[in-house]
């Protein structure tokens, strides 16, 4: 109980001792992390104007928040006279770090990615990107991990060092988009008038660019009943980054043409299926009827 009081006593008198040096420390500290934010926002702020990736914008003034905070942070413990606990903690720094880059990997190596990505700059706030198999709009990138908002709804938590080591698709980096398709014509139809009717469909569907990037259509393929046509077209990604409305373009360019061809008398035949009855002995009926016939 007397160690407890004497304890009591002795940060009374403490207090009473440097209460002019503790408000002025404290003050330092707060005036400190209020000019680090407003550094902070005020690089973040250059570099968006500037840079036309804003991820590179956001982590670079995080970066410079954490490092001004840093300095505040230490000048504090000085001017309180912990300035003999700082040098020590500085001087095992260089063992305090090895210590925690070796247990806590993984966290490191998503980090140094992190800073890789965000410079680099392989992909910008709202580009659509696949990697390992997982498609979505870029939202945000952290220290660790990369947000992804996939078609479906659904937040995805990328680890940096997976983006770094695996080849990632930027779908809208450019602008340009490509889809292609196949449709096959019957043999006894003309090529020539099917390419020019599904070359003047395709240019007639909405978001379909034609003058930088104009549709392809060419013969691919004479396979064993149809004649296979290619259709190509390009879509500009920097209208809509959304991956609904690139579906939607392919799909009215693929309903317009299928469309066209059968109304231009255009035949869309079946695969043929090929019988042999290799057994003379035996025989087998096949009854072919209309669709009219019973």
């Amino acid at each position: 109980m007397d160690k407890s009081i004497q304890i009591y006593n002795d940060l009374v008198a403490y207090f009473q001792l440097n209460y002019l040096n503790l408000g002025i420390t404290l003050l330092f500290l707060i005036l400190g992390f209020v000019v680090a934010n407003f550094v902070k926002s005020r690089v973040k702020l250059r570099l968006v104007k500037k840079s036309p990736n804003q991820i590179t914008a956001n982590f670079t003034s995080q970066i410079v928040g954490f490092i001004l905070k840093s300095i505040v942070l230490f000048s504090t413990m000085y001017l309180l006279g912990l300035d003999s606990f700082t040098n020590k903690l500085l001087a095992g720094a260089g063992l305090l770090t090895f210590v925690i880059g070796f247990a806590l990997k993984d966290i490191g190596e998503n980090f140094l990615a992190g800073i890789i990505l965000a410079f680099k700059s392989p992909y910008r706030l709202d580009d659509l990107i696949e990697v390992n198999g997982i498609m979505g709009h870029v939202k945000d990138i952290s220290i660790r991990e990369t947000l992804l908002k996939t078609p479906d709804g659904k937040d995805v938590f990328l680890p940096n060092s997976i983006i770094l080591k695996n080849p990632l698709f930027n779908y809208t980096l450019d602008g340009f988009l490509r889809y292609e398709f196949e449709v096959g014509i019957a043999y006894e139809n003309n090529p020539t008038e099917a390419i020019k009717l599904i070359l003047e469909t395709v240019k007639k569907v909405s978001g379909v660019l034609k003058e930088n990037k104009m549709p392809i259509i060419a013969i691919n393929e004479l396979s064993t009943n149809t004649i296979n046509i290619n259709i190509k077209f390009w879509i500009n990604t920097f209208e809509s980054t959304s991956r609904s409305v690139h579906n939607n373009i392919r799909s009215q360019v693929m309903n317009d043409v299928l469309e066209a061809l059968i109304n231009n008398g255009f035949g869309l035949p079946a695969n043929i299926v090929e019988i042999k009855n290799y057994d003379q002995s035996k025989s087998f009926f096949i009854n072919s009827a209309s669709s009219g016939n019973k």
